[in-house]
């Protein structure tokens, strides 16, 4: 990859309203990240192809929305209290901290050559307080991942769906980690969204249904456009695995920085479940008609970053391409993600009826697709700035539109232009679109 290609995403997505740093104006909060009007538009479009392949096109799978404050015992339960933490060493001079296992001498400062303190345990989960007074009791935490508020209603779906195995839940939200060291902008944050499906199954159907949702969930980012070569599975070797996991793959996209985790697919076993349960004193076993049995599912779970997802599938769209004296940047992101579909654009703005004509087959268009509207530039310059983005077709209204009620159809790939009828634009555009 382009080794600058982090630079150029950065500047591109803070330029054309994809990505900015947050609290800008105060000089910003490190790490921490606004999505701007595109980038809202790319984040949700990549939220509703992650549900609309996981929940509406599969008959086993169930939505839901858990809170993200849950009682502090929920943590207690899965380990969290005790065991997320990182060991981390401070530097006596510079004041940076460092996580332990990445430092090749655990005595130097790898900024400053400063002498640095022994490694301690740094708890990585956000604590907050419920109520006015801040006391012990009232200590809370923010969720460091969506994964426990599935497990807590795992009874809750039993009794109110009655689903029989193997069966999921599917759940988007926010999670925090007190990370010691993020960075590579949206890849690693404190303050970070989840795609996360925990699918419950027979134990003895665990290890097929582990390795098909480790072949569905690769599948998935290749479908949405992702080349080939950016990706790659990496199972993880036994020293990697949690204690309690069976198997753990992990779906690897080749960065700028290089190969890192874009999605992690866990055989979890039944430890999760039995932990609630015991903490809880709530008997969360399913029980079997057929065997008349009841025992705890085992777990398979896909968990992906929606961040860095976008991160990814930023890197993979961008290209520069030279047309004739000049180069252009264009996104060639998947039509699912694109954030707009269509621009329209009048020829001459300062010829009222060709603006208004612009604008009506605008307004039109918005209806069934996302469209907009925008005469402020050349039309070069305009179709540049569409290209940045992404927008899949770019819609000229000119002088002869008037006459022949006609308009030039351009397309982002190949920058071919045809002319088509307004009364036939959008049918035309929505059967390239889907």
């Amino acid at each position: 990859m382009d080794e600058g290609l982090m630079e150029k995403i950065v500047s591109l997505c803070k330029r054309r309203g994809f990505i900015f740093q947050s609290s800008d104006i105060y000089g910003g909060l490190s790490n921490t990240w606004d999505y701007g009007p595109f980038g809202v538009e790319l984040k949700n479009n990549l939220k509703r192809a992650w549900w609309k392949a996981n929940v509406y096109e599969r008959d086993d799978i169930y939505g839901m929305d858990a809170a993200i404050l849950m009682h502090p015992k929920v943590w207690e339960a899965s380990g969290h209290v005790k065991n997320f933490f990182d060991l981390k060493s401070d530097c006596l001079s510079c004041r940076k901290r460092f996580k332990s296992e990445e430092l090749k001498d655990r005595a130097k400062c790898p900024e400053c050559g400063g002498r640095l303190t022994e490694s301690r345990p740094f708890n990585l989960m956000f604590k907050t307080h419920q109520g006015p007074v801040e006391e012990s009791e009232n200590e809370l935490y923010l969720r460091p991942e969506t994964a426990q508020g599935i497990f807590v209603n795992f009874a809750n779906i039993l009794d109110s769906r009655h689903p029989k195995l193997p069966f999921g839940l599917a759940q988007i939200g926010k999670s925090f980690r007190n990370e010691i060291t993020p960075g590579n902008f949206t890849f690693r944050t404190r303050e970070f969204e989840q795609m996360e499906i925990e699918y419950f199954v027979k134990p003895e159907e665990a290890e097929k249904s582990y390795e098909e949702w480790v072949n569905a969930r690769y599948q998935w980012y290749l479908d949405l456009g992702i080349e080939k070569k950016n990706l790659r599975l990496r199972p993880h070797g036994k020293e990697e695995l949690a204690h309690y996991a069976l198997a753990c793959t992990d779906v690897e996209y080749n960065f700028p920085f290089g190969w890192s985790e874009l999605e992690g697919v866990a055989n979890r076993s039944d430890f999760d479940l039995k932990q609630q349960g015991e903490y809880s004193g709530k008997d969360l076993r399913y029980f079997d008609d057929a065997g008349k049995t009841r025992f705890y599912p085992y777990i398979i779970e896909p968990s992906g970053g929606i961040d860095r997802a976008i991160l990814a599938f930023l890197a993979d769209a961008y290209y520069e391409e030279k047309v004739k004296d000049d180069k252009r940047v264009v996104l060639k992101l998947n039509r699912e993600l694109a954030p707009v579909k269509v621009a329209v654009f009048p020829l001459l703005r300062n010829r009222p009826e060709i603006v208004d004509l612009a604008k009506r087959i605008a307004k039109e268009l918005k209806k069934s697709i996302v469209a907009v509207y925008d005469d402020t530039g050349a039309i070069g310059k305009l179709y540049r700035r569409q290209d940045e983005v992404g927008t899949l077709y770019c819609v000229t209204v000119d002088v002869q539109s008037l006459e022949d009620k006609q308009v030039t159809l351009r397309d982002r790939d190949t920058m071919q232009q045809e002319r088509i009828g307004i009364d036939r634009l959008k049918e035309y555009i929505n059967e390239k679109l889907y």
